[in-house]
C-alpha cells in the first residue's frame, strides 16, 4: 500500500496576508501607517515542517486534554483523578496525534484492581487489535475517547497495554464525549449511590 506524503502550510498567516493586500488602503486609512511586516508574498504559502505541525497539534491536545480534566474533576468532590497530561503525535501525519489525560486504579469485572489510562485523540481509528495499536486510521480530524487498561513494562520506566483486561486491554472507546465522561466517572466512583447518579446522566 502506497503511503501518502502530506505536506502542511500555514492557513492562517496565507489567509491574513491575502486580506491585508486587499486591503492595505484601509489599513492606512485607520491606523496612518502601510503594514509592512508580511514576510513572504500573498500568491506564496508558507509549508510547515511536520515539526512545526506536531508542535501546533500538541498544543491543541494538551488544551483539550487539560479542559476535559477539570471537567472530570470538577462533577463532585469525591472523584479526583490525578492531572497527567501529555501527548503523542502520528509520525507520517503530524496533525493527528492523543493526548495521555489522567490514570487510576478501579475495580473492574473479574478484576479487583485495575490500573487503566483515559485518552483523547483527535481522529478516528479501530483500537486494541494486533502488534498495531491503532488501525484504519482515518486522516480526517474527529475526536475518538477511549481508556486502556495499563501494566508496568519490562523498560523502567514505561507502560504497556494489559492485554488480560477484555483480551485487548481497551475499557471502552467512544466518539460521544458525555458518554466518555460517563465512563471515567463510573469508574471513578467509589460508591453503589454516585454511580446511579453517574449512571442517570
Amino acid at each position: 500500500m502506497e503511503t501518502r506524503k502530506f505536506r502542511y502550510y500555514d492557513a492562517v498567516a496565507y489567509k491574513r496576508a491575502t486580506l491585508a493586500k486587499v486591503a492595505v488602503h484601509t489599513e492606512f486609512l485607520r491606523t496612518g501607517r502601510i503594514e509592512r511586516s508580511s514576510a513572504w508574498s500573498a500568491s506564496e504559502k508558507r509549508y510547515l515542517t511536520h515539526a512545526e505541525v506536531a508542535e501546533r497539534t500538541g498544543r491543541k491536545l494538551e488544551r483539550a486534554g487539560t479542559t476535559t480534566h477539570e471537567r472530570i474533576n470538577g462533577f463532585h468532590r469525591s472523584i479526583r483523578f490525578p492531572k497527567l497530561i501529555f501527548h503523542r503525535t502520528l509520525a507520517e501525519t503530524p496533525h493527528l496525534g492523543y493526548c495521555h489525560v489522567t490514570v487510576a486504579n478501579s475495580r473492574f469485572a473479574e478484576f479487583d484492581n485495575v490500573q487503566w489510562a483515559f485518552y483523547i485523540a483527535n481522529f478516528h481509528a479501530e483500537i486494541g487489535a494486533g502488534e498495531q495499536f491503532f488501525a484504519d486510521i482515518s486522516q480526517k480530524q474527529g475526536r475518538m475517547y477511549f481508556a486502556v487498561a495499563i501494566t508496568p513494562a519490562e523498560e523502567e520506566g514505561r507502560l504497556s497495554i494489559d492485554r488480560k483486561v477484555r483480551g485487548n486491554g481497551v475499557i471502552f472507546r467512544t466518539a460521544d464525549p458525555k458518554t466518555a465522561m460517563k465512563n471515567v466517572l463510573m469508574l471513578g466512583a467509589r460508591d453503589e449511590a454516585l454511580r446511579k447518579i453517574i449512571d442517570a446522566l
